[in-house]
Order: structure tokens, then sequence, then C-alpha cells
């Protein structure tokens, strides 16, 4: 449970305590490279937002990973083509996010690590970043493109100075059901990952939210700040066009498919509601952007770019 060294105090009523976290000012050196150039910096409030991506796979098929009813699959398709996507050659993106606080900095997922094609930790350094500069590290949940990037290829920690967070419900699934990525990442580091609860404060304005159904026990993130709010879905967001559009739809990848076609619907009726910006781990980049209801759906609305 515990963090590292230099991890921050577990509870914000300590940060309060201590006299509160600034959130005035991010803490990150000047970016080396264009923005949207494999990050994207805005603010949310006194936060800022930083989408790193950890690159893209290779053309491949979309269905039926990406919508996998097995009586939509013809319908599926056809709104595909409508909407210009090849269903047999598209490519996956992947979207951590950091969060700058001033005084913290929250990685949200680590991508799939260097030896798989990542590309977080080079993105992160044209963003102004280095590892040691990471002080909380939020994993969504056990999959493998997740915590790919938790440790180096001789089983290092990436993030070392950093306190490591992850939902109890998925991290107590994952140790007792480890897959090989969770053999190399995920248990080499149980120690000094400490478990978090649904609604739980991790930072001052950032909370834990449940969104099981993709894994059993899948976290998102909700920051807030000055008024404003930011969703982070993680993989409970599922496809930017299929699960939106289609209200019953889920992915192959999803372990409980009832469950998070229930966890979408509360998901999307809230952040559409409330107006918020959100981002999701698969979305096209650079992944920031609005959802808004659409007949029995609803449709993601791309954030305007700003450089």
């Amino acid at each position: 449970m515990a963090g590292g060294p230099q991890a921050f105090p577990l509870r914000c009523g300590a940060f309060l305590a201590a006299g509160g976290l600034s959130l005035g000012r991010a803490q990150g050196r000047a970016p080396k490279g264009v923005n949207g150039g494999g990050f994207y910096r805005f603010r949310v409030g006194g936060i800022q937002v930083v989408v790193l991506s950890d690159g893209q796979s290779p053309p491949g098929p979309l269905l039926p990973n990406w919508g996998a009813n097995p009586e939509l699959q013809e319908v599926f398709r056809r709104t595909l083509v409508e909407h210009f996507l090849d269903p047999e050659a598209t490519r996956n993106n992947f979207n951590p996010v950091l969060l700058d606080l001033g005084e913290a900095r929250l990685l949200v997922d680590t991508g799939r690590g260097a030896g798989s094609g990542g590309r977080l930790l080079a993105h992160l350094e044209l963003a102004g970043y280095l590892p040691e500069d990471i002080t909380h590290v939020f994993l969504t949940h056990g999959h493998p493109d997740h915590i790919g990037g938790l440790v180096d290829g001789e089983g290092r920690p990436v993030f070392a100075k950093a306190e490591h967070l992850m939902g109890r419900v998925d991290l107590e699934f994952w140790l007792q059901n480890p897959s090989p990525a969770v053999q190399r990442a995920l248990v080499p580091l149980k120690e000094r990952i400490r478990p978090v609860e649904d609604g739980e404060e991790i930072l001052p304005g950032v909370r834990a939210v449940a969104s099981f159904g993709h894994t059993p026990g899948h976290m998102s993130l909700e920051a807030t700040s000055e008024g404003k709010g930011f969703f982070i879905f993680g993989d409970a967001a599922g496809h930017y066009l299929l699960s939106l559009r289609f209200p019953q739809a889920y992915l192959g990848f999803d372990m409980d498919k009832a469950q998070v076609v229930r966890t979408r619907a509360r998901l999307f009726q809230k952040v559409s509601e409330k107006r918020s910006l959100i981002t999701a781990y698969h979305f096209p980049w650079p992944a920031v952007g609005y959802i808004r209801r659409e007949g029995e759906g609803y449709a993601f609305v791309p954030a305007f770019f700003e450089f």
C-alpha cells in the first residue's frame, strides 16, 4: 500500500492540514515540441492537463473487438463506412493523461511500455516532463496497454518517485488472476500500490469514479477546478462512435458486458448533462471533447484544437 520514499501524503486531508496544495502554477519544463505533436496541453481551471500519445497500433480489423454484439455486426459495419472508417484497417490510439496541479503531477495510465512500441516517455519529455517529475500514477485497470509502462526492460519502476494508486477491486482481481503483463509490471510493484475506493479524493479536486464492467473494478477519474470539470474515462467509454451511437453495444474486451452497458449509459448521461470536457483512452487523437445526446444514443464532439 505504501508509495515510494518521496510519495505524497495518502489522504487529501493531509494535504489540507499541511496548508493545502497549490493549483496555481504548473511545474513542467518548457515543452520541446509543438502542441499536438505527441502531446496536447490545455487548462481546466487551475489544472494543466496534458494528453500524451503512447502511439498507435498498426491498421487492423475493427470488428468484432470494438463492437462485439453478434446481431449488430452488419449495422456496425455500415455505420463505420458511413463515417469514413475502414472496418478492415483501422488504427487504435493509446492516450494516457497527465494532470499537473502545481506541486503534484498525476499520470493516469502508463501505456504499453517501450518494449511494446509505447511512445509515452518520448512524448512526456517533449511536453516538458521527465519520469522523476511524476508524483502520482493512477491505473484505471490492469490491461497491458495501461500498465505496460510501469516498469522498464529490466523490471525497474519507471516512475520511481511516484505514489502508485489503483482501484481496490481491480487491483485485487488482477493480483489473484495475473496475466503475463500483470506478472511483469504489476506484481513487482504491488507493495507500493495504494488501493482506492469509489468517490475517494486522491488529490484536491480529483476523485475516483467506479466504472466497472470493462474489467471487474475499472476506475475513471473526475477532476474539478474553478467550476470547470474534466472526466477521464480510461476504457469505460469504449469506441468513440459505436459505443455512443448504440446504447446496447459492448466490446469484445469488456469482461462483464451487461454491466459495462449500464456503466456507459450512466456515465454518458452524467457528462452530457454536466457538459463536462472528457477524454477517453482509445478515442481519436487528441481524444478531447464532449458527449452530447443524439437520438437514442450519444455522439462525441471533438473540442476545438488550440495550439
